[in-house]
C-alpha cells in the first residue's frame, strides 16, 4: 500500500493532474500512515506528539463509554419491556441504534470538513475525529437523523469554519452540535425524558391503543435529574440508586450514563498528559460546594439529596472529563484551570437547583464558561505580571 501511494502521490501534489485535490489526498495519507513532513529550516521542537495521536488518544478513551452505552440502550430497552434478552441481543439493539447516529455525524462532519479544506487549500485537520466521536454520545438515541446532519452542520460551519478550524474555535463543537438541538428542537432535547426504545408487541396487560391494536412503539421515561426534583426517596423509589447511577445502570443519553466507563477514559487522558487533572478535580470541588451549600438549606426536596449524588447523576461526569477539559475552549493558564473549572462545576448545580426549567445545567455551564476561559486567563496573567512588577520594585528599593 505504501509503494502505491507513494507511486500516484506526485498526481495530487500541487500542480499536478489531481493538485486540486491535495488536501484530500493528504488527508488520507496521514490518516494511514505518520505523515514525511519535517521542518526544513529555523528552530523547532522534535517531538513524537502531534494532533493526529492527541485525537487518537482521546477516541481511545471514549470506548468505554461507547461500548457499556451500547450494551445499556439494549438493556433498557429490554427491561422495560420485559423482553428477557440475552447479553448479545441487547448488544446488537444498541448497534442498530446507534451506528445510525455515527453514521451521519462523520459522513456530515467530515464532508464539510474536506469541503472546507479544499476551498482554502489547506490540510485537512483531525479535530474531527473526536467531535464526530462526541456527537452520538450526547445526543438521545431517537434523534431524527435529519436533525442530527443539520446539527452537525451548524456546530462545524459556525462552531469551527467560521474561526479558522481546528484550534481556532472558543466553543466545542460537540456541546455547540447538542445545544442547537435543544433550542431548535426542545421537544427532542428536554433533558426531562429519555426514550426508552421502539418495539410492536402485545403489552402484558393487553393495553389498547387508538389503532385498537394493542400495539406499542416507543414510550420515554423520567431521568434521574428529573426524579431528584422529588427528593431522595423518589430517586430511590425509581430504582435511580447511587450504585446503579455510578455503574451507569439507568436511561440516559448513550455515553453519559456509567460514571465507571467515564472514569476509565479519565485515567487514559490523564496518564497520557492528553486532559488536564486540575480542570476535573476543580469542577468536582465547584460541584460539591455548591450541593454541599443546597443541603446546608435543604428549602426544596432536590437540595436535601446529597451533594455526591449531583457527580453521578445525568451528563456532569462526561462533561467534567470530556467535555470541559478540551485543550481548545479550556483555559490555557495553571491557574486559570482551577478557576475554569471550578466555575463549570458550580454552574452546573446551581442551574440543576435552581432553575426548573432545565434540570440538567452542564451543558449551559460550559459553553458558557468555553466564552469566559480567554477572560480567565487574561487576568490570571495580569496578576501574574502585576505581582512580578512589585516584587522587581521592592527588589530595587531594597537594593
Amino acid at each position: 500500500m505504501r509503494k502505491f501511494i507513494d507511486k500516484i502521490k506526485p498526481s495530487f501534489e500541487k500542480g499536478g493532474k489531481l493538485g486540486f485535490l491535495h488536501s484530500t489526498f493528504e488527508a488520507f495519507e496521514s490518516f494511514l500512515y505518520v505523515p514525511d513532513t519535517v521542518t526544513r529550516k529555523g528552530s523547532h521542537v522534535r517531538d513524537c506528539v502531534d494532533l493526529k495521536r492527541i485525537m487518537i488518544i482521546v477516541v481511545v478513551a471514549l470506548i468505554p463509554s461507547l461500548l457499556f452505552g451500547i450494551w445499556n440502550t439494549g438493556y433498557q430497552h429490554s427491561a422495560a419491556f420485559g423482553l428477557e434478552w440475552g447479553f448479545w441481543q441487547m448488544v446488537w439493539y444498541g448497534i442498530v441504534k446507534i451506528i445510525p447516529l455515527y453514521l451521519v455525524s462523520y459522513i456530515v462532519g467530515l464532508a464539510i470538513e474536506f469541503i472546507s479544506a479544499q476551498i482554502k487549500g489547506h490540510e485537512v485537520n483531525e479535530g474531527y475525529l473526536v467531535s464526530g466521536m462526541l456527537i452520538p454520545l450526547i445526543v438521545p438515541v431517537d434523534v431524527p437523523l435529519w436533525m442530527l446532519a443539520i446539527a452537525v452542520a451548524f456546530a462545524v460551519i459556525i462552531g469551527k469554519e467560521v474561526f479558522g478550524g481546528t484550534g481556532m474555535n472558543i466553543w466545542n463543537p460537540a456541546l455547540l452540535c447538542r445545544a442547537f438541538l435543544f433550542f431548535s428542537y426542545p421537544s427532542k432535547m428536554s433533558g426531562d425524558t429519555v426514550w426508552t426504545g421502539g418495539v410492536s408487541r402485545y403489552m402484558a396487560e393487553g393495553t389498547a391503543y387508538a389503532d385498537g391494536s394493542g400495539l406499542v412503539d416507543s414510550f420515554s421515561g423520567a431521568t434521574p435529574l428529573v426524579h431528584a426534583t422529588e427528593g431522595l426517596d423518589a430517586l430511590n423509589a425509581a430504582g435511580d440508586t447511587f450504585w446503579n447511577m455510578f455503574a451507569g445502570i439507568i436511561p440516559g443519553a448513550v455515553g453519559e450514563t456509567s460514571v465507571i466507563a467515564i472514569l476509565i477514559g479519565a485515567v487514559i487522558l490523564i496518564w497520557t498528559g492528553v486532559a488536564s487533572w486540575k480542570i476535573m478535580l476543580s469542577s468536582v470541588i465547584g460541584a460539591l460546594c455548591i450541593g454541599l451549600l443546597g443541603n446546608a438549606f435543604g428549602t426544596t426536596p432536590e437540595m436535601t439529596i446529597p451533594a455526591y449524588y449531583q457527580l453521578v447523576m445525568g451528563g456532569f461526569m462526561f462533561g467534567t472529563v470530556f467535555m470541559a477539559t478540551d485543550p481548545v475552549t479550556s483555559a490555557q493558564t495553571e491557574t486559570g484551570k482551577w478557576i475554569y473549572g471550578f466555575l463549570v462545576g458550580a454552574l452546573t448545580i446551581t442551574v440543576r437547583l435552581f432553575n426548573p426549567g432545565y434540570v440538567e445545567g452542564m451543558m449551559l455551564a460550559i459553553l458558557l464558561m468555553n466564552t469566559f476561559a480567554p477572560l480567565i486567563d487574561h487576568y490570571v496573567i495580569s496578576a501574574s505580571i502585576s505581582r512580578r512588577a512589585k516584587k522587581v520594585s521592592k527588589t530595587m528599593k531594597i537594593a
